[in-house]
């Protein structure tokens, strides 16, 4: 059967989509205002000198609309797109397993022109244009998404409590039982396929009669506390890969303050923009995921007879133990620009390019790509998989939180450092001249908690008991 909810799922994403074509439409028009208002700012920088209040506040909603938009569609067109496949078909069921492979190598093929071209836009023609395009590339996506509306798959829920109702049942159950010996659990028709999980027997209490033989919801159904159950045994994988969300916010902000330092120059008269560094990201994507899908699975699908080569947790763990490196080589290459600009005398002119090659970067971008593909790619299928089939979206969206929260433990981890180790006359590891600061230090802090990180997700993996549900 198709996800449950999936109905509801193309109606939101199509919502979604229109409401961030309007915040990309707003932000196109907060960066056209200064010339409609004949602002006498000389710059590009639409926030770099004062500007009208009523502008500010556009500028911000939109930004929020966006990421409102952003986070409301992302879960639910991962799971509208995998629940197209059809899990009884066996030509579909492979399809289904490259699925997220290929809407990954998608999303990177749109990114890469982005960054290449957009950024280029935005640092040398104006902002109105380079947010213009992507509002208009957005009209074409919502057009494009309409015309096959009439072929996409749709069900409609068989159980008329909701998901999300019928887990807190289990809970309210549960905890109202807590005191309670399980000698009186009732006994229930367990549904095909579906065996008792001995993980978390504190839930198994919701199963226990009311002693209020008229109470509504007396007793949860096996298949409701199973569902549960699943639910609790994602906990341990979201909380372990919460430092991987640390670590992924790195490339969009001390990355580019790297690039920003050095030789950028490819050809004569060309410098490519700091923020188009991260365009190696995409490439390196954009080569793995082929290598990956159509040489490493079949390769390994011969020896380990599984339909997807590898499980999503060994997925998922190799690119956790890959981030540890490519911070490893972030703090090298960091170290490299330091002593490069103490060997020029430019450790207090930093304004002034350090002659280092920017190609210094590259491996720890391509590094970030591999380990991009391994564990997103991975946690997108797990937490697809892994959930109750009718919240499969809800699945998603915790998926996501792993990368919103780890942004905010990342800026509250800046924050403490730069307290600790700024004051006193003293450079902070995040001083403003970064010759002087020390972002090799915290390069080296984040690969100690991303090893961390990666041992207690071994621990915890090492005991995840499946759900089994297709070839995902």
């Amino acid at each position: 059967m198709i996800d449950y909810a999936i109905l509801q799922q193309g109606v939101a994403e199509r919502e979604r989509v229109r409401e961030e074509r309007l915040g990309l439409g707003l932000l196109t028009l907060s960066a056209i205002l200064p010339s409609l208002s004949g602002s006498d700012c000389q710059t590009n920088d639409i926030m770099s000198c004062s500007q009208p209040l009523f502008q500010v506040i556009l500028f911000f909603l939109a930004l929020y609309l966006v990421a409102f938009a952003q986070g409301a569609y992302r879960p639910c067109i991962l799971a509208f797109g995998a629940d197209q496949f059809d899990g009884e078909d066996p030509e579909e069921c492979k399809a289904k397993i490259s699925f997220f492979n290929w809407l990954r190598f998608g999303v990177y093929m749109g990114s890469l022109v982005a960054i290449s071209t957009i950024s280029y836009i935005q640092d040398n023609l104006n902002w109105a244009l380079g947010f213009g395009i992507p509002c208009i590339a957005m009209v074409v996506a919502l057009v494009i998404f309409l015309l096959g509306t009439t072929t996409y798959r749709f069900s409609i829920p068989h159980n008329e409590k909701g998901p999300i109702a019928r887990i807190i049942k289990v809970f309210v159950a549960a905890f109202r039982n807590w005191r309670r010996t399980p000698s009186t659990i009732a006994t229930e028709v367990e549904i095909p396929h579906r065996q008792k999980s001995e993980q978390y027997k504190f839930l198994d209490k919701a199963l226990i009669a009311s002693y209020n033989l008229n109470e509504d919801g007396r007793v949860c159904s096996v298949a409701e506390v199973e569902e549960a159950k699943a639910v609790v045994r994602l906990v341990p994988i979201l909380m372990t890969c919460l430092i991987y969300g640390i670590f992924y916010a790195q490339p969009g902000t001390f990355f580019i303050k790297q690039g920003a330092t050095i030789e950028r120059t490819i050809v004569s008269g060309f410098k490519i923009p700091a923020a188009s560094l991260q365009g190696f990201i995409s490439i390196a994507i954009l080569t793995f995921i082929p290598i990956y899908d159509r040489v490493f699975v079949p390769l390994a699908r011969a020896f380990t007879r599984k339909p997807s080569g590898i499980t999503t947790l060994q997925r998922i763990g190799a690119g956790l133990f890959m981030s540890v490196f490519t911070m490893i080589m972030a703090a090298l290459v960091e170290i490299k620009r330091l002593k490069t600009a103490e060997e020029y005398n430019l450790v207090d002119k930093p304004s002034v390019t350090i002659p280092m090659s920017v190609w210094w970067l590259v491996p720890q971008y391509i590094l970030f790509g591999i380990t991009d593909v391994l564990t997103m790619v991975g946690l997108q299928e797990f937490f697809y998989a892994q959930v109750p089939t009718e919240i499969r979206s809800i699945g998603l969206s915790l998926f996501l939180n792993i990368f919103g929260i780890g942004s905010f433990l990342s800026s509250f981890l800046i924050s403490v450092i730069e307290n600790t180790t700024g004051g006193s006359g003293q450079d902070s590891w995040f001083s403003n001249n970064l010759n002087r600061a020390h972002l090799d230090y915290f390069y080296w802090l984040l690969a100690g908690l991303s090893a961390i990180g990666f041992a207690a997700y071994f621990h915890f993996a090492r005991f995840y008991i499946y759900i089994k549900r297709g070839n995902i």
